[in-house]
């Protein structure tokens, strides 16, 4: 197996759990339609910590595979990015940075800001898991559907559609990989240009 032999079989593995209802937590239906209202308000909130359990189980999951245990095996990474790599003896070291995405919040904020330097061996792809409430609004976690990506696709036009220079300016981070790992620089920033162009 190469590195993109172990994305594509986790990736099919991972498009499997399209409807699956993850037993993790139980939002219970509200009691009032004034709840109900309050609970569609708030229900979003509850991504970032579901995120985290999903991709604990993710994890737990894609382990559970035969195909994996001859070549290595996934490991979760908190902190680190990706957030789930494959240790053994495929090289270079594959990597799943998994996304939960609530399609009814208000805005989505799925941060990736890494440089496209970091994704070189196109080593690394994205995950988003789409989750609902089985019933819209309450019950247990819902899997809608899964996109697996490319991590370089998604800097790469990242990149294209902010960097226009004067106005916007997207920037490579230093070399810091002298540093220590918890000093080492892999984000990109961005600026936008204040003033006003005379030409």
């Amino acid at each position: 197996m190469n590195t993109l032999d172990v994305i594509t079989l986790a990736s099919q593995y991972l498009d499997g759990l399209s409807g699956h209802k993850f037993d993790l937590i139980n939002i219970s239906k509200p009691i009032s339609v004034d709840a109900a209202v309050n609970l569609a308000k708030v229900i979003s909130k509850l991504s970032p910590l579901l995120g985290n359990l999903i991709e604990f189980n993710t994890v737990e999951f894609l382990n559970k595979q035969n195909n994996f245990s001859a070549f290595g095996k996934w490991q979760r990474q908190d902190p680190g990015f990706p957030d789930t790599i494959f240790v053994g003896r495929v090289q270079p070291t594959p990597g799943l940075e998994i996304k939960a995405w609530f399609p009814l919040a208000t805005e989505i904020t799925a941060r990736f800001k890494d440089s496209q330097n970091h994704f070189q061996s196109d080593q690394t792809y994205v995950v988003m898991l789409a989750w609902l409430p089985e019933k819209i609004i309450y019950g247990k976690p819902r899997i809608m559907d899964v996109c697996v990506v490319s991590g370089l696709s998604v800097a790469m036009a990242r990149d294209t559609h902010y960097h226009h220079p004067p106005d916007y300016l997207v920037i490579e981070p230093e070399d810091t990989t002298q540093r220590t790992a918890n000093l080492q620089q892999t984000n990109t920033s961005g600026y936008k240009f204040q003033g006003s162009i005379v030409y």
